[in-house]
Order: structure tokens, then C-alpha cells, then sequence
């Protein structure tokens, strides 16, 4: 009767880690389709397609500035320059439709790989997927089609390298290939040297407590080779100061994810922060025993980077995943079963097969795509001024025909250049100025942001208004 009851234990546990089993098969289906049915929103996305297509045309990199009326010819840094001809490749095949499945499959696919690392080191099911679920929360606000996907989902294969625990040799050499990669397709892998250094500091602390333990090869090697990553790109030293100017002007003109939690903007993103940390926290305080210190060391280092500045929280949230699967997982090693490995491979496919029936791309009404649309049918050429936000659809529709007085590449303008745009906006600026400076062809503006020169244009008698709806006017020049 004993032995007849330990079976029937063993049995319900079995059934039970099956069933745990089947749930995790679902998790990256569902995380798939929900990204799927996010809108179209991010500004940058448009000229970053464009330049793209203009990179696989030529290529390589685009050496002169071919949008912004007032730089033409300029250099032109390479920023983010692999990962913009793979989305312009993806839209050139297969549309919006593959472009997003492509941009969708790179995000998830940053938790996917840390996850299944866990999983293959033998994390139990319920755990990984508890460590996904809860992970993926905070993050879903930034997701947006877009080249930081790749940085996504490169940060996620580093932390899988680590957690998988191969020999020092070959993942460091793996690791520093990754981040040479990562540096040219989204100019973000100092994440991912701050990420190896945070991992590297309990082991510096426990080799000065005892000499006779090892030194932290792996960590320490990786952010030394994220180090070199930053300059192995087309633009060399040359990143440097472009990336300060980005921050620079991001921090100036008030770009939300670049600013800290704690400003009024950024309090909607900071709630599922704040919730889903201290659930990660908890589970990690309940039992320390099965904490990782380098892995905990690496989520409360970017949790730190987030609360400082927004746009660090798709890195945070990748970074809770294996601290979450050890901290709510049991001592005991728990392998996948092939039947479930099948199973989430079947159900992924299935997604992704389906997207473009069940997920259709939806854009965001904020997006000036009916504006322009109707502007090109006037067959304008010449500059075409726009909010800054408008500059990439204005690119994507219009180039080569069309120029842009402003975009979002925050590092193009020079801060007296981002100076006048504010003087504009506030209507320090007349209409009169804007048309000695850029001799614009047309003007695509939000009435409402815009306000001081969408009324000047509303009463000269050199301009005329073809479009005007959910806040969003065009004007090209009167007839004579």
C-alpha cells in the first residue's frame, strides 16, 4: 500500500509537470499575438524604411543626408543601418504584414531565448512561464515596429548564453560575435556591457573575499568585447558623438522614454513597473537560496535604468525572466518533453501563419498617412514642412520628390536647429521666416501642436488648404 501510494504521488506530479508542460507550449503564441495586435505607432519607423531600401539599393550604408532640406550631402551617420535594410527587406517581400511578423518574432524572441535556456537547464515549466507572463507586462506599452527589436532580442541570446553555461571559450567567442552584430543593427550593446559588468561584480566581490575562487571569465570577457562592439560599426569613434547628441536633444525636446518614471508623462508606464517589480522582488526574497547573484545583480542594475530614463524597460523586463523561473521553480531539475516543444513550435507557426488574416496591420490615427496621401496627388516637389513627428511618413511617401525642414532623427538638427523649431511651434517664429528659410512646397501640421503657424497659414492668401481632419492640415501654395 505505500509503495502504491508513492506511485499515485509520482503519477499526480507527473501529471501535473504535463500539464505545466502544455501551458508553457502556449505562452509564446499568445505573447505573439498580442504584439501582433498592437497599431503601427512609432513616427521613426517610416524614414528608418526608407533608408533601408535606399541601404539595399547601394549595398551598404548611406554616406550622404538625402532628406533634410537644409543637410543635404551632409555625412550621414550609420545608425541602426543592418537592422534598417532587414525591416526595408521584410516590407520589400512580403509587405506590412511580414514586416511586422519579422519585428514581432525579434521582440518575443528576446524572452523566448533567455527562457529557454532556463527551460534547458531545467527550470520548471510553470515557472518559465510564470517568468514570461510576468515579465512581458511592463514591456508591452514600448513595443512598437521598429529596429530596437533586434537589440531585443540580441540582449535575450547574450543572457541565454550566459544561462546556458557552455564552456568559457566558445561563448565568449559566440557572445562577442552577438554584440558586433547588435551594435550595427540597433546602436543600443552598451546595454549589454552594462548588463556583462553588472553580472561580473558578485564574482569580483567573492574572488577579493577568497583569492581561491574563480574570477568571473565569461561576464568579465563579454563586456570587455561590448566595449570594442560600440566601434566596430561604419561609423568607428564617430558613434560617440552622435549618441550624445541623440541623448541630448531626446532629453531637451521632452521625448518620454528618455526621461524618468517619476515625470507626469511617464506615470501610466510606471504603474505595471512598479507592480510587476515588486511581485519579481517578492518571489526573488522568498527564496534567495535559488537566486542567481549575477542574474540579480543585472535586473536591479537595469531596473535602476529604467526608473531613470523609460526607454531601458524592454531590457529590464528580458532581465527578469531567469530570475523569476529560479526564484519560482523548485531545487529539483526539470526537463522539457519533446510532445511540448512540439506543440509550442505548431502553435507559434499557426500564429504567424494566420497574422496577416487575423492580425491586419492597423496604423495609428496619430499618423499623417491620409494628409500626405492627399498631398501627393498634387504632385508637389520640393521641401515639405512638417511637425517633426510627421518628417518619416512625409520621407517614406515623398523621397525622392520630397525634402523635410525636421524629422525624428534627434541627431541630425543642432540644437539651435531644435531651438528654432520650438520658436516656431510657440509661434516666436512667423510664417514669413519659414518661407525665407526652407521655401517649402507644402505644409503637413498638427493644428493643434502647431497651432501659431497653422493659423498664419489659414489666413494668407498664398496658401491653400486641401486637407484638414482629425486635427491634421495640409496646404500647398494658392493658384495664380
Amino acid at each position: 500500500m505505500i509503495g502504491q501510494g508513492q506511485d499515485d504521488g509520482h503519477d499526480r506530479a507527473a501529471g501535473g509537470r504535463s500539464r505545466a508542460g502544455y501551458l508553457l507550449a502556449l505562452v509564446p503564441a499568445a505573447m505573439l499575438a498580442v504584439l501582433l495586435l498592437r497599431k503601427v505607432w512609432d513616427v521613426d519607423i517610416f524614414w528608418q524604411l526608407k533608408l533601408g531600401e535606399m541601404i539595399l539599393e547601394r549595398g551598404g550604408p548611406v554616406q550622404g543626408e538625402p532628406f533634410a532640406a537644409l543637410h543635404l550631402g551632409e555625412p550621414l551617420p550609420a545608425v541602426a543601418w543592418a537592422g534598417q535594410a532587414i525591416l526595408a527587406l521584410a516590407r520589400r517581400v512580403g509587405g506590412w504584414e511580414l514586416l511586422r511578423l519579422v519585428d514581432a518574432l525579434c521582440w518575443v524572441g528576446g524572452f523566448w531565448a533567455v527562457a529557454a535556456a532556463c527551460r534547458l537547464r531545467g527550470a520548471p515549466a510553470l515557472a518559465v512561464a510564470l517568468a514570461l507572463g510576468l515579465s512581458v507586462l511592463p514591456a508591452l506599452p514600448a513595443a512598437s515596429v521598429r529596429p530596437q527589436s533586434f537589440a531585443c532580442l540580441c540582449f535575450g541570446l547574450l543572457l541565454a548564453l550566459r544561462r546556458l553555461e557552455l564552456r568559457p571559450a566558445p561563448t565568449i567567442g559566440l557572445g562577442a560575435i552577438l554584440l558586433v552584430a547588435w551594435q550595427n543593427l540597433h546602436p543600443s550593446v552598451t546595454v549589454g556591457i552594462a548588463a556583462m559588468g553588472l553580472a561580473a561584480l558578485p564574482g569580483w566581490f567573492a574572488w577579493l573575499r577568497d583569492r581561491r575562487r574563480a574570477v568571473p571569465l565569461v561576464p568579465t570577457a563579454l563586456a570587455l568585447a561590448g566595449l570594442a562592439a560600440v566601434f566596430l560599426t561604419p561609423d568607428g569613434v564617430g558613434i560617440l558623438p552622435v549618441s550624445a547628441r541623440n541623448a541630448e536633444a531626446s532629453m531637451a525636446i521632452g521625448a518620454s522614454e528618455w526621461l524618468p518614471l517619476w515625470i507626469p508623462a511617464n506615470h501610466t508606464n510606471a504603474l505595471p513597473v512598479l507592480a510587476v517589480g515588486l511581485v519579481a522582488v517578492w518571489l526573488a526574497m522568498r527564496r534567495p537560496s535559488r537566486v542567481d547573484a549575477a542574474e540579480l545583480a543585472v535586473f536591479l542594475g537595469l531596473l535602476v535604468m529604467t526608473v531613470a530614463a523609460y526607454r531601458f524597460v524592454l531590457f529590464w523586463a528580458v532581465a527578469m525572466v531567469p530570475v523569476v523561473a529560479r526564484a519560482a521553480g523548485g531545487a529539483r531539475r526539470v526537463p522539457p518533453e519533446r510532445a511540448h516543444v512540439a506543440l509550442m513550435l505548431s502553435c507559434v507557426g499557426l500564429v504567424a501563419a494566420l497574422s496577416p488574416v487575423v492580425f491586419p496591420t492597423r496604423f495609428s490615427p496619430g499618423l499623417p498617412l491620409a494628409a500626405v496621401a492627399r498631398l501627393k496627388q498634387e504632385g508637389v516637389r520640393g521641401t515639405v514642412y512638417g511637425d517633426f513627428p510627421f518628417g518619416g511618413v512625409i520621407i517614406d511617401t515623398g523621397y525622392p520628390a520630397w525634402r523635410v525642414a525636421y524629422d525624428g532623427r534627434y541627431y541630425r538638427y543642432s540644437r539651435q536647429e531644435w531651438q528654432y523649431n520650438g520658436g516656431i511651434e510657440n509661434g516666436i517664429v512667423p510664417l514669413v521666416d519659414v518661407e525665407r528659410k526652407w521655401r517649402p512646397a507644402a505644409f503637413v501640421l498638427d493644428s493643434r501642436h502647431n497651432a501659431p503657424l497653422a493659423g498664419e497659414l489659414s489666413r494668407s492668401p498664398s496658401w491653400r488648404r486641401i486637407f484638414a481632419a482629425d486635427g491634421v492640415v495640409v496646404y500647398v501654395p494658392e493658384r495664380r
